[in-house]
Parts: structure tokens; C-alpha cells; sequence
């Protein structure tokens, strides 16, 4: 049925008039975006890191005429990446190896190749109506760290050196670390580490840098982008048996909101982020205090943005 005169008269003012309030705000509104939903949520898994990316890769949508509700700290990957499946949520700054490795149920596919790593993932998110964009150079990926007073009385420098003494050490971690193939699940199937206890603690956040301060563990999981192990003389011991893989950051994405425009102002993004960014913006946070949403400002706006 054909719609009638005035309706399509009105219709067609409404584009012109959405159209030439872009022009004015200096927004470019394309046909494909009027189209689509101009609202995306972004996510954040409950550590400082991830608040930080998302508000990075919000804002850069959001200068780019898209509202962006964050849904940050709003857990780990087990409640993370379900609320992308579901529609909860419409992306989150991920990292390569730990996506695949979740997704594929701890298969080992992952590797120190981020291209082979990415696809893969993508192999694996298709199904389910996912995508993973272009990777960051950016890596953080899981460090075990120990005091320096722990790494000089057991004459510790690699993971590996762990072995004789491991019995009488407590690992620290989050929850779900025992089962994680890059955490004490890992340690044991790659370096043969039983440890004396766990301690459930957090993501590599607070509780694990207090922990090992006070001795209540004697290793922890560390990100090796924390800005506090320099400050607090961590030594995060070498991965000699290269446990982890390519922990690139990168954008997951519900693939029915990855139009053209989106994909790439996010690649974009994610192609200027380095590993010493995610260390410097990390230092601000944890010893300055600094809030995501202005170190996310400050670095966009140093990058062009």
C-alpha cells in the first residue's frame, strides 16, 4: 500500500529537519545511522582498567552523535559477556586471549598471536551474534607478582622458580581464578604450581596489592598495566613457560549495532592505544585518584578527539 501524500511529506520534513540538526551541531547523521539506533550501552567489568576503556570508546561515540549509558564495575566476564548475548548491554573494552579462552570454554586455542587469537574468537562470537573488532597494540594480560622482601628470600625471577616453594605459598586472586586457564587453573597445568591455599580476593584491584603488602597472600594476580607495582616495588615474576597469550585490548560488539560508522570510529580508537597508555592512565587512577571519565577525556582529547 502506498503511504498517503501528507504522511510521506511529513516523514520526508522529519529526515530534513534530523539531517540539518546534525549540520548544525557539526554531527554527520548518515541515512545508515537514522536508520539504527542512535543509543549504544557500554560496559565495564568490576576493575578501574575497564571503567577507564569504556569511557574512552563511550565518549568517542558519543562526540560522534550516539548516546552512551555505561554499565560499568557491573562484574566479571561470566556476567559481562551474557548481558552482551542478551542485549543488555551493547559492547565492552575485552582483551583478546582471556574472550577466546572464556567463549570456547578454556579449549587453548589462544595464542601469542593476536591475529590468529582474533580469529578465532570471532569464529566463536559469530554464532551468537557477536564480533570483536580490531585489536589495540594495548596488552594487559595476567602478571603474578610477589614482594620484593618474598621474591629475594626465595630467589624469585620466573614464574618457574615458584616450583620448589609453591607448597608453602598462598595464591591470591579473584573468585573465579581456580578454574581460569590463566590463573591457579593454568599455573598448575603449565608449571605443575600446587599452592598451599587460595585467598578469593579481587581482579587485580585493592585487595590483591593490600593482601600482599600485609602478607596475607604471598603471590597475587597483578594486570601488568597496573600503574601501583613501579610505586609499590612489586616483582611481577617472568612468564618463562608463556602461559599468557595476546591479551590485546578490543572492542566486543553486538553485532546488529556494528554499523559501518561504529566499526570505524572504534577501530580507530583502539589503533592508537598502547600498552604505555594503559600504564600511565592506570597510575593516575590509582595514585592520583583520578576519575574514568576525565583521564578517558584527557587522552581523547590528546589523540585528536
Amino acid at each position: 500500500m502506498t503511504a498517503p501524500l501528507a504522511y510521506r511529506a511529513w516523514t520526508g520534513a522529519l529526515v530534513l529537519v534530523i539531517v540539518l540538526a546534525g549540520c548544525a551541531t557539526g554531527t554527520t547523521v548518515t541515512p545508515q545511522a537514522i536508520g539504527r539506533s542512535r543509543t549504544l550501552t557500554v560496559a565495564g567489568f568490576n576493575f578501574a582498567e575497564s571503567s577507564i576503556l569504556a569511557n574512552i570508546y563511550g565518549k568517542a561515540l558519543r562526540q560522534h552523535g550516539y548516546a552512551t549509558p555505561y554499565e560499568l564495575n557491573l562484574g566479571n566476564r561470566e556476567v559481562v559477556e551474557p548481558a552482551l548475548e542478551k542485549g543488555s548491554v551493547d559492547l565492552y573494552p575485552g582483551y583478546a586471549a582471556t574472550e577466546l579462552e572464556f567463549i570456547n570454554g578454556g579449549k587453548g586455542e589462544a595464542t601469542s598471536d593476536v591475529n590468529s587469537t582474533l580469529t578465532r574468537l570471532n569464529g566463536y562470537l559469530s554464532t551468537r551474534g557477536l564480533r570483536a573488532l580490531q585489536p589495540a597494540p594495548a596488552v594487559d594480560t595476567n602478571g603474578f607478582a610477589v614482594t620484593r622482601a618474598t621474591a629475594d628470600r626465595y630467589h624469585l625471577r620466573r614464574i618457574s622458580d615458584l616450583l620448589p616453594v609453591a607448597g608453602a605459598l598462598t595464591l591470591g586472586g579473584p573468585p573465579e581464578c581456580p578454574s581460569r586457564p590463566f590463573c591457579q587453573a593454568g599455573l598448575q597445568k603449565t608449571y605443575g604450581l600446587n599452592f598451599k591455599a587460595f585467598k578469593p580476593l579481587d581482579a587485580g584491584g585493592a585487595l590483591s596489592k593490600v593482601a600482599l603488602e600485609n602478607g596475607s597472600v604471598d603471590i597475587a594476580l597483578i594486570f601488568t598495566s597496573d600503574g601501583v607495582i613501579a610505586a609499590k616495588d612489586f616483582v611481577v615474576l617472568e612468564d618463562d613457560k608463556h602461559l599468557q597469550n595476546a591479551d590485546n585490548v578490543v572492542p566486543v560488539i553486538r553485532s546488529s549495532v556494528a554499523g559501518d560508522d561504529v566499526v570505524s570510529l572504534l577501530n580507530d580508537i583502539s589503533s592508537k592505544l598502547t600498552t604505555q597508555d594503559l600504564i600511565e592512565l592506570n597510575q593516575s587512577s590509582q595514585l592520583d585518584h583520578e576519575d574514568p571519565d576525565v583521564l578517558a577525556q584527557r587522552w581523547l582529547s590528546s589523540h585528536g578527539y
